[in-house]
């Protein structure tokens, strides 16, 4: 259920909004254990996802490092790597 929640912090390029948003919306899924809220409860959950979302950018944005960015092609070949070793 949480596969969209990655690390968006030190890329190049930076996380799009898509991302911050699929990872926002993967979170309150979790947390509210639901996919697809009722009716009655569709307010609250896009409030929260909009709201995590926004949070979520402000610190993707102001945090700070001396590394250098990662590569998402790189970095996606590595965990394919292990996933091959762990699951075969």
């Amino acid at each position: 259920m949480c596969r969209n929640i990655r690390p968006l912090f030190n890329f190049e390029p930076p996380a799009t909004d898509e991302e911050v948003v699929a990872a926002a919306l993967q979170y309150v899924r979790k947390i509210s254990g639901t996919r697809k809220p009722s009716e009655k409860n569709l307010r609250a959950f896009d409030r929260a996802v909009a709201n995590i979302a926004k949070a979520t950018r402000e610190l993707v944005d102001t945090l700070e490092t001396t590394q250098t960015p990662r590569n998402r092609e790189t970095e996606l070949a590595k965990a394919r790597e292990r996933n091959a070793q762990r699951f075969g």
